[in-house]
């Protein structure tokens, strides 16, 4: 993965997804259903503006033929009440 690029060979859906996630900031989930391994080639333009290039989720569409659908649900989440040193031995 680089700016505006990613790259693999022999990845799965779920993986993919899970790039997807640490690029955008968000939950990514594999909803699609599809089994196998995948050589994914994506450029997109960072910033997204239409003149210099495809944004990533239109690169993401056009390209890979994969649509990203916002949706709400709900999401682990993991709360820490408290937090202390440990004590010396």
């Amino acid at each position: 993965m680089g700016s505006g690029q990613l790259k693999g060979s022999k990845i799965s859906m779920s993986i993919l997804a899970s790039m997807l996630a640490q690029l955008l900031d968000r939950i990514v989930r594999d909803d699609t259903g599809i089994s196998g391994d995948f050589d994914v080639k994506l450029d997109w333009t960072p910033g997204q503006t239409d003149v210099d290039g495809p944004s990533i989720f239109a690169a993401i569409q056009e390209q890979l033929g994969l649509k990203l659908n916002a949706r709400e649900g709900p999401v682990e989440v993991l709360i820490i009440d408290s937090a202390e040193r440990p004590s010396a031995n």
